[in-house]
């Protein structure tokens, strides 16, 4: 990187450093192949298709099997309104391959660019991909292709509403399922709050034979409709968007059974009981599984499906007095048709992990997603949770426990202190490690086998909180090197617990800080601070941008209260009802206990965010300018009546049945008191936090005679990935917070 280029021109140019990174890892079940998309370098961002081949571990290789570039005639990509709505939910921010599926051998991939439907094959290949990708003739444009299990067939969904199928040749493209001409109804794709909210943006599933289908039915027509308009080019037309804010009607979500040559069995359950459909699975161990919540989300059912009548069947049942947590990975059948799933147990305060009938994780561990399932284990990740003796703050390491009968022991396969995620296939593991004294990730491919020893190349084999061991037998074999650049300065934060609560956070100084020499720091505080959001993690690249604001001359602190995950569930589920309160005091009692061992000027304190961040930003110097002194509040939550549905009411309630908690959250009524600099961000692009609630606060304030400053970002999303906005932004903040706080 030239000297020249600033860090925030790095930061913003890389997207974070995330360009060039290799990420989407899938393994084949023989262990012989692992693919994975890559960039060329650490400013582009074209995502290749690459395979990295293992047949001979003694030369692994890697080769490109799909180039988007090429494919494209070196031509731009032209998205259509719903792939950018796609991306725009999963923060993709990349180009090129950006997301591909398999066949259950890992023989072939598919992907879609600009609509259209390409196929790759991931065997053989000698370095050269002239003539391997083939692009199939389609009917529309194609939204989230997938390939059958046996890779004979492949569906997609198109931007009509349609769900159709072709053979791998390219032949037989046909209907599954359409309504005509209403828009407003779609076959095989996710709803906005199951893409937004619920971590679901699939919406058809393969049969394990490969002869049918199980298909998402979303009928928006009752969701309310919103209008996204583009201020600074009024000759453009607002875009409409079926947004289902708090307390109104949202999608009507249903399934069938769809055979491949159309024929369809509708899959019943109580909808109106049960109107949110957050996980689907569909294996050889057993029937198709649905996990079906309520609308408050209190009650869930895990529920059988029989294929050929499309009658349920309740497997299992639960309930929560504040909320059922969905998890990533469950419910699935082990192969043998055992029920995994991960469940909350109150009593010990722990997240558990649950096969068949048995427990078998305790309180050490707080379980976070659920990785793989065969008959013998399952491989999770975890990071310490209440009962840990020996918590490591930010840390979140991938486990793997012994299910057969008599078993239980719980083996750490991320041997090294950071912040870890892994994908199995077969004898292979491929473990992705974040770590504090390093920037982005080290990818090594890990092989488990007899002749291997009981903890090759996998720590020392001792014991860990709860009874686990780490190690479990498995060699490194290969390495998948990152071309993402390295950053222009280091974070070097300190980790550490705060307050009587022992409240996760973060301190950086000034590179080359001297407290004898520099004295106290005005503080900027800097945090997510909301579910769903950790930010104190030991991984170095989370801390970047923070470091740069401590560079400028602050102490910059970053600290994870009640509210955020990875701790337990008594510490996410304490802001129900009672978000804003509980989130901003455990701000303010972090800020206080760091004090006594770091250099913070209490009397010059900054807090800044984004999304949630912005609203605690924006909380802060209206109901706490005893602490704050200025806030960068950017695309703020500030009325949660106009944010959608499954979050809102997770944690609130219905505002026809709480409205006195709605009313507590808002920021409006606030606008008075503030006596605080206060600047306010907005992308007025944004679909997710739209511009309103900026827009709603800013008039309150002028209707209050309060001084503020707001920044609207023409044509800018949720995501800011537009260079140099990215860029201004950071700069535009320091000089504001410059400005704002007091001088020493």
């Amino acid at each position: 990187m030239a000297q020249e280029i600033s860090f925030p021109r790095q930061f913003s140019r890389t997207q974070r450093f995330s360009l060039g990174a290799p990420r989407s890892f899938a393994v084949s079940p023989d262990g012989r192949r692992v693919a994975f998309l890559r960039s060329r370098g650490g400013t582009e961002r074209a995502n290749l298709l690459f395979v990295l081949d293992l047949s001979n571990e003694a030369a692994p290789f890697e080769r490109v099997a799909a180039d988007p570039v090429a494919l494209l005639g070196g031509g731009e990509e032209h998205l259509s309104a719903e792939e950018r709505a796609r991306r725009e939910r999963a923060r993709e921010g990349s180009a090129g391959v950006v997301g591909y599926a398999t066949d259950a051998a890992l023989t072939m991939a598919v992907f879609s660019l600009s609509g259209r439907l390409f196929t790759a094959p991931l065997t053989g290949g000698d370095g050269s991909q002239a003539g391997q990708v083939a692009e199939l003739p389609v009917q529309g444009t194609v939204l989230d292709p997938r390939p059958a299990p046996d890779g004979r067939h492949i569906a997609y969904a198109t931007t009509d509403g349609a769900l159709r199928v072709i053979a791998a040749d390219g032949s037989g493209d046909r209907l599954l399922a359409h309504e005509g001409d209403d828009p407003e109804v779609t076959w095989g794709q996710a709803e906005f709050v199951a893409q937004e909210e619920m971590d679901r943006s699939r919406g058809f599933w393969w049969s394990p034979q490969g002869d049918r289908l199980l298909a998402a039915r979303v009928d928006n027509r009752p969701v309310q409709r919103w209008w996204i308009a583009d201020p600074a080019n009024p000759d453009h037309e607002p875009v409409q968007v079926a947004y289902p804010r708090a307390g109104t009607p949202n999608a009507e979500v249903s399934l069938a059974v769809v055979d491949l040559d159309g024929r369809r069995v509708d899959v019943g359950w109580d909808r109106a009981a049960y109107p949110y459909l957050a996980r689907v699975h569909w294996s050889a161990g057993g029937p198709p599984l649905l996990l079906v919540q309520s609308r408050d989300q209190r009650r869930q059912v895990v529920l059988t499906v029989d294929p050929d009548s499309g009658e349920t069947v309740p497997l299992l049942e639960e309930s929560d007095p504040d909320w059922l947590e969905l998890c990533s990975g469950v419910p699935v059948w082990t192969p043998g048709g055992r029920l995994v799933r991960v469940a909350d147990d109150r009593a010990a305060d722990a997240r558990v992990l649950v096969v068949g009938d048995r427990v078998v994780t305790d309180g050490s561990l707080h379980v976070r997603q659920v990785l793989d399932v065969t008959d013998e284990d399952v491989l999770f990740t975890a990071s310490a949770g209440e009962g840990a003796t020996d918590p490591e703050i930010g840390e979140v390491h991938v486990y793997r426990v012994d299910t057969r009968v008599g078993a239980g022991t719980v083996h750490r396969i991320s041997d090294a202190p950071g912040y870890h995620s892994a994908v199995r296939g077969g004898p292979v593991t491929v473990l992705s490690s974040a770590a504090l004294d390093r920037p982005g990730a080290l990818v090594r491919v890990l092989r488990t086998g007899a002749d291997t020893g009981p903890d090759s190349g996998n720590g020392d084999g001792s014991a860990v909180r709860g009874g686990a061991t780490r190690g479990g037998g498995s060699a490194e074999v290969a390495r998948v090197a990152s071309r993402a650049e390295t950053p222009g300065l280091t974070a070097r934060p300190a980790l550490t617990l705060a307050g009587e609560r022992r409240i996760p956070a973060a301190v950086l100084l000034p590179t080359g800080y001297d407290r004898e020499r520099d004295g106290l720091l005005p503080v900027l505080m800097a945090p997510y601070g909301g579910p769903h959001g950790q930010q104190v993690v030991a991984a170095q690249n989370i801390f970047l941008s923070a470091q740069w604001f401590a560079d400028q001359g602050f102490a910059v602190v970053v600290a994870d209260g009640r509210g955020t995950p990875g701790r337990s569930p008594s510490w996410e589920k304490a802001i129900m009802r009672d978000m804003a309160a509980v989130t901003l005091d455990d701000q303010v009692e972090a800020l206080r206990a760091l004090a006594a061992d770091f250099p913070l000027d209490l009397g010059r304190v900054g807090i800044r965010g984004w999304s949630y961040g912005g609203y605690l930003a924006a909380l802060a110097v209206l109901r706490r300018p005893d602490v704050f002194h200025a806030a960068v509040a950017g695309a703020p939550v500030t009325d949660m009546e106009l944010y959608d549905t499954h979050y809102a009411e997770r944690y609130l309630g219905h505002p026809a049945e709480e409205p006195q908690v709605y009313a507590a959250h808002s920021l409006l009524a606030d606008a008075p008191k503030l006596r605080r600099p206060l600047q306010i961000i907005h992308g007025l692009a944004d679909d997710n936090v739209v511009v309103a609630h900026s827009l709603r606060l800013s008039a309150a304030l002028l209707a209050a005679g309060r001084p503020h400053e707001v920044l609207p970002l023409a044509g800018v999303t949720h995501m800011t990935p537009q260079e140099e906005v990215a860029e201004n932004l950071l700069l535009l903040q320091v000089e504001f917070l410059r400005r704002a706080l007091p001088q020493a």
